[in-house]
Formats: structure tokens, C-alpha cells, sequence
């Protein structure tokens, strides 16, 4: 009766791995070589010669995956735009260290329900430059339509002059 449950087993587990082997020869042979580990969504269709499919592959990130990040609007204005990236660089940030007094005295370690309301804060350098990325393929595409000529109302072209502006000041501070 055991060896009956062994055996049985052992074929169901046989079965198993062969089909998963199997599988995975099926998606080693659908996914080109050079697209594993490189995928971003939507850069593998920027296929085209268009100048906002080469901000895609530029910039690894699709003009909705910024505004995403962002977490604004196709339609927003830069100022918008430039309050939600520093509100969210801000909250990305390491808080600044406060100086160390000389005759500190320790501090007692909060118990009970104290201890659970104590928020250490965090920090994330990853979130801060995707959100430093989604600002620049933001910016890149409105000097992209502004050499164009594909703004279509004012406020999108005081925008767009504004972001080519600053992108040319920043691009002259760097070395």
C-alpha cells in the first residue's frame, strides 16, 4: 500500500515538472532574446522613427506611465506638474539630521501603546528617481512639441516655453 502511494506520487510530481518544463521552453522560444529583462511597458512598441517613441525608449518610461507617477493629468500645466514632483521628492527624501547636543540625556523608550505610535520615517532613492525620470520625459515631451509647433492652446505653450527654459538652465549648471 505504501509503495502504491510512492509510486503514484512520484508520476503525479514526474508529470509536474515535465509540463512546467515544457512550458518554459514555450516562453524561451515566444520572448526574443534581447526583450528579457528589458521590458518596460510600452517601450517595446515604440517601434516606430516618431519623435515621442524615441522619448519612450529614451527614457525607458511612456508619457502615461510619467503622468502616473506623477499622479497628474495629460492636461495639467507645469506648474501642477512641478508641485506634485516636489511634493513627492520631498516625501522621498532622507529627513535632515538634527545636530547632537553635547549633554543629551537619554531619552526613555516609549512602552506599551506609546511604542506603536512612534512613525520612523522612511525614505526611498528608488521612488525619488522614478519621479525625477517622470518630470524629465514630461519636460522632454513638451520641448519636443514646441520644436514642433504641435502646441495646442496658450496655457500648453507657456507651459512647454517654461519647461524648455528651465530643462536649458539646468542642462547649463551640469558640467
Amino acid at each position: 500500500m505504501a509503495i502504491q502511494i510512492v509510486v503514484t506520487g512520484g508520476q503525479i510530481l514526474g508529470k509536474a515538472f515535465y509540463e512546467a518544463g515544457r512550458q518554459a521552453v514555450k516562453n524561451a522560444k515566444a520572448a526574443p532574446a534581447s526583450a528579457v529583462g528589458s521590458d518596460v511597458a510600452g517601450v517595446r512598441h515604440a517601434t516606430t522613427g516618431s519623435p515621442t517613441d524615441k522619448l519612450t525608449r529614451e527614457h525607458r518610461m511612456t508619457l502615461d506611465e510619467a503622468h502616473l507617477i506623477l499622479n497628474t493629468k495629460p492636461d495639467s500645466t507645469i506648474e501642477s506638474i512641478k508641485n506634485h514632483y516636489e511634493h513627492l521628492f520631498k516625501m522621498n527624501s532622507p529627513a535632515p539630521k538634527a545636530p547632537k547636543a553635547k549633554e543629551a540625556t537619554p531619552k526613555p523608550k516609549p512602552t506599551g501603546k506609546a511604542a506603536k505610535a512612534v512613525v520612523v520615517p522612511t525614505n526611498s532613492h528608488y521612488l525619488q528617481s522614478k519621479v525625477v525620470r517622470a518630470l524629465e520625459r514630461i519636460e522632454a515631451e513638451l520641448k519636443i512639441a514646441k520644436e514642433d509647433g504641435e502646441v495646442v492652446s496658450k496655457a500648453e505653450g507657456a507651459a512647454a516655453e517654461e519647461a524648455v527654459a528651465e530643462a536649458e538652465a539646468g542642462s547649463e549648471k551640469k558640467p
